[in-house]
């Protein structure tokens, strides 16, 4: 029975079948995404499984606590490409055209999404607020635990031991049931080229995890520590060695043995910001990790939500251009936040607004694209990709061309070279050898004009008079007439022959 009946009853069976839709390629998306940050974080993190002789249990329990870090980046493009692909193919089946049909609008639909995407940023939130930090002590603990137990299977009874680096140990007898040590001899080459010897009726070995260091108790003996050419004897009831642990512990450029801030929980992070002041390097370092915590798992939602009107734009018939569009906003986003965190560490402006500033741009523009979804309108609007066409049409041309121009100008240089060298190389002999290669004094020919031209002619050196005859008769007998210049000089040298001839 419905306890308001002037509200319109939920649709829970459609809610029900949307998260259904949502949450199946959500998971196969997880899954993907987790597997391929899987490997890129186990080839870094076999440095150390080999280098401590990690067993198969210890390897799963070393590895879960890296999936804290991975989780916080997997699960937000997990959830926005679970949305995208839910949508596409209600889309591309027509099912959204039905809900339509029946009165059902993108409002209408949006809880289920809303719920879904809540729930996963909730989920991401808890990842980066509350196992983020535990999972990094927990892994130190554990480095330190293997390596202590692999430092205590390498001390055996009448046998060096040489696991503790510069520190060589030797044990007479091991007590079984205490572990406690008996007649033991110690030999210290930290920091000295001769080593101080130490000699002890009993001793044992504690570890600290928090300073990552093993101590060495000894008990009733006697310190041998050389001093030039004397030797200092000390004999001591109790006596303590501290050992720092030289764990193979960088995974994947890390130090996962160091206590930094990303292991440090909400409230001890608050501590060092009260405690150093937010303006001093450390208080402003704590103060952007304390913003990082909030900032992805928002950020998990308001990328879920943008999923929804991107997986929209399927269509049956028409490519699901929202996956691409999607990772293309999913690398933006984590860039913005990049650039972001960045400033907020360098800078002395304001930290939450440097950390929030790509949510805020997110989540102005996924509320715009719902709307213009909503409407049924594109989702970039006429305003905006008429400007856009109107850059296109008008500035990118000029732009295009002056590239080309700068581009194209050395190649036209080296084709003009080019061709040059090429023009040089394919010239005639007579072109090589230039105008005066034939003999003077007798009757050139132009092989393509078939004229002839006798010394006195302007045309008597050209280009293409590439042959000669002795006299005029061989060349009118090879089929060359004299051009007009060359008739008015052989008629003006026949006249003066003439003129000779008639003088007494």
């Amino acid at each position: 029975m419905n306890r308001f009946p002037h509200l319109p009853p939920l649709p829970l069976l459609l809610y029900s079948y949307l998260a259904t839709e949502i949450l199946a390629p959500f998971f196969a998306s997880f899954l993907i995404m987790n597997s391929v940050f899987f490997l890129v974080k186990l080839i870094p993190f076999l440095n150390v499984v080999l280098e401590l002789n990690i067993g198969f249990t210890d390897f799963l329990r070393l590895f879960s606590y890296l999936f804290p870090n991975m989780f916080l980046y997997s699960m937000p493009m997990a959830a926005m490409m679970g949305m995208i692909i839910a949508f596409s193919r209600l889309s591309s089946d027509t099912e959204i055209l039905a809900f339509k049909a029946n009165g059902i609008s993108i409002y209408t639909i949006l809880p289920p999404v809303i719920i879904v995407s809540m729930a996963i940023a909730g989920i991401t939130g808890y990842f980066s607020v509350k196992l983020i930090p535990t999972g990094e002590i927990a892994m130190k603990q554990l480095l330190f635990q293997l390596a202590k137990e692999k430092i205590d299977k390498g001390i055996k009874e009448n046998a060096f031991t040489e696991a503790l680096g510069d520190v060589v140990v030797y044990v007479q007898s091991i007590d079984k049931t205490t572990g406690q040590w008996h007649n033991v001899w110690v030999s210290d080459m930290r920091d000295q080229k001769v080593p101080s010897i130490t000699m002890a009726k009993s001793g044992s070995m504690v570890g600290d995890s928090k300073k990552m260091q093993v101590t060495i108790i000894l008990e009733n003996g006697s310190l041998n520590r050389p001093d030039g050419t004397y030797t200092q004897t000390v004999t001591f009831d109790r006596y303590q060695i501290n050992i720092p642990l030289r764990i193979p512990s960088i995974i994947d450029g890390t130090d996962v043995t160091q206590q930094a801030i990303s292991s440090m929980t909400m409230s001890q992070l608050q501590e060092v910001i009260t405690h150093f002041g937010r303006e001093s390097k450390q208080g402003r370092e704590a103060l952007v990790h304390f913003h990082k915590r909030l900032v992805l798992p928002v950020g998990c939602f308001i990328l879920s939500l943008l999923g929804l009107p991107l997986g929209l734009q399927a269509r049956a018939g028409r490519s699901a251009i929202g996956i691409p569009l999607g990772l293309g906003g999913f690398i933006l986003y984590y860039v913005l936040f990049t650039i972001g965190k960045n400033i907020a560490e360098e800078s002395s402006g304001s930290v939450w607004m440097a950390m929030w500033f790509p949510n805020l741009i997110f989540f102005v523009f996924t509320v715009l694209l719902l709307r213009q979804t909503a409407n049924e309108r594109p989702l970039i609007p006429k305003i905006l990709s008429h400007a856009w066409a109107v850059f296109i049409t008008r500035l990118v041309p000029p732009l295009m061309e002056k590239l080309r121009a700068w581009i194209h100008l050395p190649v036209k240089k080296l084709i003009k070279k080019s061709t040059l060298n090429l023009r040089q190389y394919n010239k005639t002999r007579e072109e090589l050898l230039g105008s005066g290669h034939l003999t003077s004094g007798t009757v050139h020919g132009n092989i393509k004009s078939m004229a002839c031209h006798v010394p006195g002619c302007e045309s008597y050196s050209c280009q293409h008079c590439t042959i000669e005859f002795k006299n005029m008769e061989i060349a009118l007998q090879a089929g060359f007439t004299p051009c007009n210049t060359c008739k008015a000089i052989l008629e003006k040298n026949s006249t003066l022959s003439t003129s000779d001839q008639a003088l007494p």
